[in-house]
């Protein structure tokens, strides 16, 4: 049976998870329909579908051989059964408050790690797909193309010939150690220097202003999600009155949604400027291992602390200037990349103490998740609106994740039930700094 080692980002997915803190990726999508059977039937069709897909049927198994000891690997499951992973549940009239509850739960680690929760709306005109899948399995992209997997065919236009190559395993890693240790000693210095370059940017990060007592707590275990959606013709109005990239105004309405969020809440924003940590990612198609995770970041402070709105994005702009000047190979948001130095039986026994220090490393993640500009349909039913789900890092209280559908912007919002009971009231203050920002612009 062919098997696939997991690369070393995804080795450190698979083992920093805990009880408290699953590191499965969520996406709920909402999907309109004039049936009150149609939530029962794209069960039935997803349930089907999943059957022909080869990446839903990895499971991920320990390795205990040499040159990979303590690592883990990709295999096809011979006991795979997709009523095991998909669920259809009773009617609800709150979509987002059974996401939340189902994202608490962990995936079952024996079975290929994910699930497809479809929850009928009690308004018998829409219905909703929560999948869930671990970041060990997928990262944001594979996770999409997973997804598609099971969604109704779409035409999409012909792409020219790819090379593949072959996937990574224990014979083809032996074969290549004659020629690998030149490489090995020629890029040594260059890794060690950029080790002390991420290691001391990690250390300046945790100097200057505070976090907010609201954005980190003790791990409940609980989750919460919300979602928020915004029109992309408001965003570039906005961008193009100001300029800054899009991404810029998003990530700015995080921030300033941050400060009227805790002023609300009493918890004051002055002072507050939290570390967001910003994924990038760093795949590339044509290299080796298409399906692990390749990922770096930006990490910059948000300016919850500025009353200005203009202020707020002029500060955003200037960080991520500065952050892709130096690009995605250094600094503090760069630290994932030191996974690809640690050997896999380093990821195993640190797991745990590395996922708990998240927390010093930063404070809120806000992540972008690509989508297609096309319309997705599940059985014929039209894909409305979609919700990034992001994993809650140890001792933090919220992430943020944003994709683009059809000419919207959607905020999924995921938080710890406990410490953030009041996420409908961030989720407001999303939409209001967007109208803020284009009363302030006059556009």
């Amino acid at each position: 049976m062919t098997s696939d080692l997991l690369a070393p980002l995804d080795l450190a997915f698979w083992n920093i998870e805990s009880e408290r803190h699953p590191m499965h990726l969520g996406a709920l999508g909402v999907f309109a329909t004039h049936s009150p059977t149609a939530g029962a039937h794209a069960a039935d069709l997803l349930a089907a579908r999943a059957a022909a897909v080869p990446g839903l049927r990895m499971r991920i198994r320990d390795v205990w051989q040499p040159l990979a000891f303590g690592g883990a690997t990709r295999e096809s499951d011979p006991d795979f059964d997709p009523l095991n992973h998909v669920r259809l549940h009773a009617p609800t009239a709150d979509f987002h408050a059974v996401a939340g509850r189902l994202m608490e739960r962990s995936l079952e680690r024996g079975r290929p790690p994910w699930e497809a929760h479809v929850l009928p709306g009690e308004d018998g005109v829409s219905f909703a797909v929560l999948f869930k899948f671990h970041h060990a399995l997928a990262d944001g992209l594979r996770a999409l193309k997973l997804a598609a997997g099971v969604l109704d065919p779409v035409d999409l236009p012909e792409r020219g010939p790819r090379a593949i190559e072959p996937p990574r395993t224990l014979l083809s890693d032996v074969r290549r150690l004659p020629g690998l240790f030149p490489e090995l000693v020629k890029g040594a210095l260059s890794d060690v220097g950029r080790a002390l370059d991420i290691g001391a940017a990690l250390a300046r990060s945790t100097l200057g202003m505070r976090p907010s007592s609201a954005l980190t707590s003790a791990p409940s275990g609980t989750r919460r999600t919300a979602g928020v959606v915004v029109d992309i013709d408001d965003v570039h109005r906005v961008r193009k009155s100001v300029g800054g990239t899009v991404n810029d105004v998003l990530i700015a309405v995080v921030a300033g949604a941050l400060r009227r969020w805790l002023d609300e809440r009493g918890d004051g924003s002055e002072g507050v400027a939290p570390r967001a940590l910003i994924p990038v990612s760093r795949r590339r198609p044509r290299t080796a291992h298409p399906q692990g995770n390749r990922l770096s970041g930006y990490l910059i402070r948000l300016p919850v602390d500025d009353p200005d709105p203009l202020g707020r994005l002029d500060a955003v702009r200037t960080a991520m200037v500065r952050n892709k000047d130096a690009g995605p190979n250094r600094g503090a948001g760069a630290v994932a990349l030191l996974a690809d130095h640690v050997p896999a039986l380093g990821h195993r026994l640190a797991g745990p103490l590395v996922g708990q220090a998240a927390r010093l490393w930063f404070d809120i993640l806000v992540t972008s998740v690509p989508l297609p500009g096309l319309g997705l349909r599940l059985g014929g039913h039209e894909l409305t609106e979609v919700y990034p789900l992001a994993p809650l890092a140890p001792g933090q209280s919220l992430a943020v994740a944003i994709s683009t559908y059809r000419g919207r912007v959607h905020y999924g919002l995921v938080a710890d039930a406990q410490a953030v009971p009041d996420l409908d009231v961030f989720a407001r203050a999303v939409s209001e700094e967007v109208e803020t920002l284009l009363s302030v612009c006059d556009v």
